[in-house]
């Protein structure tokens, strides 16, 4: 099982400058087209490419960087302060990269994609949602039908994010078409091995430059391709709690960038009365301890997690109150994303309700409703109701 990594503190500080400056270069000032036109927001990825950060969690003897997770996330943190869509572009390709880095590395196709991620800086999409499936990750209509050696599947996807600008495409499905529906694999496929047919548009209030359209995707490929172990395991132990954790902390910078200019507000308002604070001050303050507890969740799962990586035990990650744990994370922060910037508007008054204002906070007010919707908070608080269940009586046997 794969053993945590992390980079040298002061290169990684090194790199955090430098996507602070790809941030106030690129991608903040393409950040209102990108979100105007729900536009895949290809300057801050190619910036991104530019660093080698699109394979930064690839281990150091692979040609990555060999961050941690609290690397990448702290990466994904910056980024959604100057643009929740890029973040959100980034974040989910880092999941794929985590999922192969921790399952795949003992296979030959896998161990020569990873060199291919490093040299051409490829970006991955997933497709692992499906019609008709209601949003359980953990089953699949669409099978993988294999022949000689090579396979074909067809899938049709509610949501595909960034599908039409990826170069590679992770699929999830049943192992064969007799298998049960929960008996899934993934599928890493390139570009030239998949099509992809549009169903359904990207017109939201948020996130629109991630171009999470609906499509039909036919692939044709390799059965080396399919990956080594069950998706049921790779869901478990990596994409679930990577998923929550780097969406938490890209969400925690829309919530720092939203503070950033409330706080601001309040300082142009001390100086025009210096003698009398406004009532706006206790506004931050409080606001503030609000941020201070959103990092701090995250940085708690983090650890969480990474302990868990360290010991090497699988079955860890069935435990029903690290799942519950991390689902805690991804709906506390989803809530307090829109609480902060909703306090943040109220202390910058109608500036931030102006779209043209330096003060404006409308994408990240859109963006953070985006947190609790596009993975839905009750469907997740649905599920950790029946896993606390089972967790207590679970507990009373000990």
């Amino acid at each position: 099982m794969f053993k945590p990594t992390q980079m040298d503190s002061n290169e990684f500080n090194q790199i955090i400058t430098q996507v602070h400056q790809i941030g106030k270069d690129i991608v903040a000032p393409n950040a209102q087209d990108v979100d105007e036109k729900a536009r895949f927001p290809k300057e801050g990825i190619e910036a991104l490419k530019g660093l080698k950060l699109l394979s930064s969690y690839v281990p150091e003897s692979l040609g990555g960087m060999g961050m941690s997770i609290e690397q990448v996330s702290k990466v994904c943190e910056v980024l959604g302060h100057y643009c929740g869509s890029t973040a959100m572009i980034y974040a989910m390709h880092k999941i794929q990269v985590a999922c192969i880095v921790h399952h795949c590395l003992d296979e030959n196709y896998y161990q020569g994609y990873v060199d291919k991620l490093v040299s051409e800086q490829r970006l991955i999409a997933s497709a692992t949602t499906e019609i008709g499936i209601g949003g359980d990750l953990l089953s699949s209509f669409c099978a993988v039908e294999a022949t000689d050696g090579n396979f074909e599947l067809e899938k049709k996807a509610p949501v595909i994010s960034y599908a039409e600008d990826a170069d590679d495409l992770m699929i999830t499905a049943r192992r064969n078409p007799d298998a049960a529906k929960s008996d899934q694999v993934g599928v890493l496929v390139s570009k030239e091995q998949y099509e992809v047919e549009p169903i359904s548009d990207w017109d939201t209030l948020g996130f629109r430059g991630t171009c999470s359209s609906g499509f039909v995707v036919k692939a044709k490929a390799s059965v080396e391709q399919i990956s080594p172990v069950s998706f049921t395991e790779v869901l478990s132990q990596t994409m679930h709690p990577y998923s929550h954790i780097v969406w938490a902390s890209l969400w925690s910078g829309i919530a720092a960038s939203a503070v950033d200019k409330a706080r601001k507000f309040v300082k142009n308002a001390m100086r025009k009365n210096p003698n009398m604070p406004p009532i706006s001050s206790v506004r931050l303050a409080e606001v503030e301890t609000l941020l201070y507890d959103m990092k701090n969740n995250v940085t708690a799962s983090i650890i969480d997690y990474d302990k868990l990586l360290a010991k090497g035990d699988t079955d860890a990650f069935t435990n029903f109150g690290f799942a519950i744990r991390v689902n805690n994370l991804k709906i506390k922060s989803s809530q307090l994303l829109i609480d902060i910037v909703g306090q943040s508007m109220m202390i910058c008054g109608i500036a931030s309700y102006r779209n043209n204002s330096d003060m404006t906070l409308g994408r990240h007010i859109r963006d953070a409703y985006g947190a609790s919707l596009m993975v839905n908070n009750d469907r997740i608080m649905m599920h950790n109701s029946s896993l606390v269940l089972m967790h207590k009586e679970e507990a009373g046997r000990v």
